[in-house]
């Protein structure tokens, strides 16, 4: 006669998982996506344009791009927090480039000039 033995449950080692996690996976309630960094990038672009049309001169320009970069920041920290980090994301790429770019024409004057343009 054979004896009856309870199964019990498959319990894996956990070297090789199966199955299902053993704890829920997480969504992000709002995924960075390519339309949010473009309008980030798109905005910030005619930001950083209105700003830099301001001065008379690269002093002014650079300045005006500085500090439209500052507020640029301010706005994308706020996003980051309480927003879209995608619009985020793109405000920072393109304050960066702006501000590179404005960096590099005080190089170009001051290395053309030997002057150093800013004050």
């Amino acid at each position: 006669m054979e004896e009856w033995v309870p199964v019990l449950p498959y319990n894996p080692s956990g070297l090789f998982p199966s199955g299902r996690p053993p704890r829920p996976t997480y969504r992000e309630p709002h995924p960075v996506g390519g339309a949010g960094v473009a309008a980030g990038a798109v905005g910030t672009l005619v930001w950083l344009v209105l700003f830099g049309l301001l001065g008379g001169g690269l002093v002014g320009y650079v300045w005006w791009t500085l500090i439209a970069g500052g507020l640029a920041w301010l706005a994308a920290l706020a996003l980051v927090r309480h927003g879209d980090r995608g619009v985020a994301a793109g405000i920072a790429i393109v304050t960066a480039g702006g501000w590179s770019l404005a960096a590099v024409a005080v190089a170009t004057r001051w290395l053309s000039s030997g002057d150093w343009p800013l004050w």
